[in-house]
């Protein structure tokens, strides 16, 4: 069962193997990259502010930091124009995707 704003398996295997920190990729490994996706996704598509993010995805401010690192470095950038060629993709959001390239 797919919780709300999470992704659902076909979603994370078409984007899990272009993030930084999977398993055998090149430095540290991440504690949980689809965790991750989903605090993003339900941050923004909730609308609410970062301190406001459920407990079930960690610590805000350290989701909010990674997110910043990952806009700095492409890797959002990346997943948005990937997805962009799925013209059914519910969680495409071409606003939102202005807004994290601006750091959130």
């Amino acid at each position: 069962m797919a919780r709300r704003y999470g992704l659902r398996d076909p979603q994370w295997e078409r984007i899990k193997e272009m993030l930084p920190g999977r398993e055998g990729h090149v430095g540290g490994t991440a504690a949980d990259n689809r965790l991750f996706v989903e605090a993003v996704l339900y941050r923004y598509r909730a609308g609410i502010p970062w301190r406001d993010l459920p407990a079930r995805f960690g610590d805000w401010k350290n989701v909010h930091r990674r997110l910043r690192r990952w806009c700095e470095t492409g890797v959002i950038e990346r997943i948005f124009h990937h997805l962009s060629t799925d013209h059914d993709n519910e969680y495409m959001m071409i606003d939102s995707a202005s807004a994290l390239k601006k750091g959130g």
